[in-house]
C-alpha cells in the first residue's frame, strides 16, 4: 500500500513540474513578444565594403639637414610656404665654413675652365670635319665647271643637233619676215600693217641671234681670260682642302674621353662642396617645419626644414589575405575622421600591394588610396577610416545582419507568423555592414523579419515553432 502511494506522489509532483514549467515558459514566450523588433524583408540596392583604418600621409615628404657647419646666415622660408625644385631655403655665413668649403669655389673655376678647354677641342674637331667637306664639295664643283666648259664638253651631240634644227627653222622665220616686209616697204612709215610687219622681222632676228650665239657657245672654246680663271678656281679649292685635310689631322682624334670624364667629375665634386653652405628644396612642396633661425650653429646632420608635397593625399591601409582579391585599383572609397565630424571624403584605390606581410599570424597586404576631395580640414598624420566598394548590386532582397542566426549549421531569419515565429531558411551573397543579399532560401519579399528573436528559441528541444506545435 505504501509502494503505491510513494508512486502516485511522485506521478503528481512530476505533473505539477511539467505544467509548472509549461506555464512558465508560456509566459516568458507571451513576454518576449512585446520585445520583439521587426522589419519588413524588401528589395534593394547593396554596397559590399572592405573597411580598414590607415594614416593620412604626403605623397612625397622629407626631413632636410645641414650638410656642414657653420652659422646659419639666412632663412628664406616659413611654415606653410609653397616652394619649388632646387629652391634655397637657408645659407650659412661663408665666413663660418670649414676650409674647404670656402676653397670649392676656386676649385670650381679652375676645374671649369679646364673642362671647357676640353670641350672646345671636341667642338673645333667637329667644326674641322665640316670644313673639310664643304672643301671638298668646293674642289669638285670647280673641276666640273672646268670640265663643261672646254671644247666638245660643253653640249651633248642631242643638245648639238635640237640647236641646229632651232637655227635653221629660225632662218626660215626671218626670211618669211623679211618677204613680208619688203612687199610692205613702199607703204608710209605710219601704216600699221608695215609697222607690224616691221617688229616681227625684229623680232625673228633677235631669236635666230640667240639660237646662234648659244650654238657658237656650245661648239666652241673658252677664251684665254675664261681659260685662266677656271684654273685659277680650281687650284684655289685644291689648296682649301688641303689646309681643311691639315686642320681636321690636327683635330680628328680630339681630347682623351678619360680626360673630359675626369675634368666633369671634379667639377661636380667642387659644385657638390660649395653647395653645402646652403639647404636646397630636393622637391616641390609645403614647407611643414623650419628647425633653425639666423645665427644659429649648425653640425653635419643637424636638423633644418621639414617638406612634403601636399598636392596628393594618401591613406595607406592593410587588407586582409581574405579580402584583398575583391579590392582593386580603381575602385571607389569613402572615408571618415575623427577629426571631422558629419563629412564624409571620397577617394580612389590607386596602389596595392603585390607581397603579403604577416602581422601576427595575418597575412596583409598594402592598399594605398588617394582623397579625391581633400580641404584644409584634412592634415598629414590624421587617422581616417576607410571603407571600399568592392561591388555594387540593384533590387535584390535584403536582410539585415543582426537578424541572421544559425540553425543546425544553417543561417536562418526568425520571420513572425500567425503561430509564432519560424525559423527561415536562407543564403547569402554580398554583405556590407547592415545587410547581405539573399541568393536562396524561403524569405520572401514582405516576411516580417525579427531582428531579435529571443533566446528562449535556442535552448534544447526547442521546435521550429515559437509556441511549439
Amino acid at each position: 500500500m505504501k509502494r503505491w502511494m510513494w508512486i502516485l506522489i511522485l506521478i503528481i509532483v512530476l505533473a505539477g513540474g511539467f505544467f509548472g514549467y509549461r506555464a512558465y515558459r508560456a509566459s516568458k514566450q507571451q513576454a518576449s513578444l512585446s520585445d520583439l523588433q521587426t522589419v519588413e524583408a524588401n528589395s534593394g540596392s547593396l554596397t559590399g565594403t572592405v573597411g580598414a583604418t590607415g594614416t593620412v600621409r604626403a605623397n612625397q615628404s622629407a626631413v632636410l639637414i645641414f650638410e656642414t657647419s657653420g652659422t646659419v646666415e639666412s632663412v628664406k622660408v616659413a611654415i606653410g610656404d609653397r616652394v619649388i625644385a632646387g629652391e634655397e631655403l637657408a645659407r650659412l655665413e661663408r665666413t663660418s665654413l670649414p676650409s674647404q668649403v670656402i676653397l670649392a669655389q676656386a676649385d670650381l673655376v679652375t676645374t671649369q675652365r679646364a673642362l671647357d678647354d676640353l670641350l672646345y677641342s671636341v667642338e673645333a674637331s667637329a667644326m674641322a670635319q665640316r670644313a673639310l667637306a664643304q672643301a671638298q664639295d668646293a674642289l669638285e664643283d670647280a673641276n666640273y665647271m672646268l670640265s663643261v666648259r672646254q671644247e666638245g664638253n660643253r653640249a651633248s651631240q642631242e643638245t648639238l643637233d635640237a640647236t641646229r634644227a632651232d637655227l635653221i627653222l629660225a632662218e626660215r622665220e626671218v626670211e618669211q619676215a623679211q618677204a613680208l616686209y619688203d612687199r610692205l616697204a613702199g607703204r608710209s612709215e605710219d601704216d600699221p600693217t608695215r609697222a607690224i610687219a616691221l617688229s616681227n622681222l625684229a623680232a625673228a632676228r633677235q631669236h635666230r641671234d640667240a639660237i646662234r650665239r648659244n650654238l657658237n657657245w656650245y661648239t666652241g672654246r673658252p677664251s684665254d681670260i675664261e681659260q685662266a680663271l677656271l684654273d685659277s678656281d680650281v687650284a684655289l679649292a685644291e689648296a682649301q682642302l688641303a689646309d681643311a685635310l691639315r686642320e681636321w689631322e690636327r683635330l680628328k682624334d680630339g681630347p682623351d674621353p678619360d680626360d673630359v670624364a675626369a675634368a666633369q667629375a671634379r667639377v661636380t665634386a667642387a659644385q657638390a662642396t660649395l653647395e653645402l653652405a646652403a639647404v636646397k628644396a630636393p622637391f616641390a612642396g609645403t614647407i611643414t617645419s623650419v628647425e633653425v633661425k639666423p645665427g644659429d650653429q649648425v653640425n653635419p646632420g643637424t636638423l633644418a626644414f621639414g617638406v612634403a608635397d601636399l598636392s596628393r593625399l594618401l591613406v595607406d591601409v592593410e587588407i586582409s589575405e581574405i579580402d584583398i582579391n575583391r579590392v582593386q585599383i580603381g575602385q571607389s572609397v569613402t572615408l571618415n575622421f575623427d577629426a571631422v565630424l558629419n563629412r564624409a571624403y571620397q577617394g580612389e584605390v590607386v596602389e596595392m600591394g603585390m607581397t603579403g606581410v604577416v602581422v601576427q599570424g595575418v597575412v596583409n597586404f598594402k592598399v594605398t588610396v588617394e582623397l579625391i576631395d581633400p580641404d584644409e580640414a584634412i592634415k598629414s598624420g590624421m587617422t581616417a577610416a576607410v571603407n571600399i566598394v568592392v561591388s555594387q548590386i540593384e533590387n535584390v532582397l535584403l536582410v539585415p545582419n543582426r537578424a541572421v542566426r544559425l540553425l543546425d549549421g544553417e543561417r536562418v531569419v526568425y520571420v513572425l507568423q500567425e503561430n509564432g515565429l519560424e525559423p527561415v531558411r536562407i543564403e547569402l551573397g554580398i554583405s556590407s555592414e547592415t545587410h547581405s543579399e539573399v541568393v536562396g532560401g524561403d524569405l520572401r519579399e514582405g516576411d516580417l523579419i525579427v531582428l531579435n528573436p529571443p533566446s528562449i528559441l535556442f535552448e534544447a528541444g526547442q521546435g521550429p515553432g515559437f509556441f511549439g506545435r
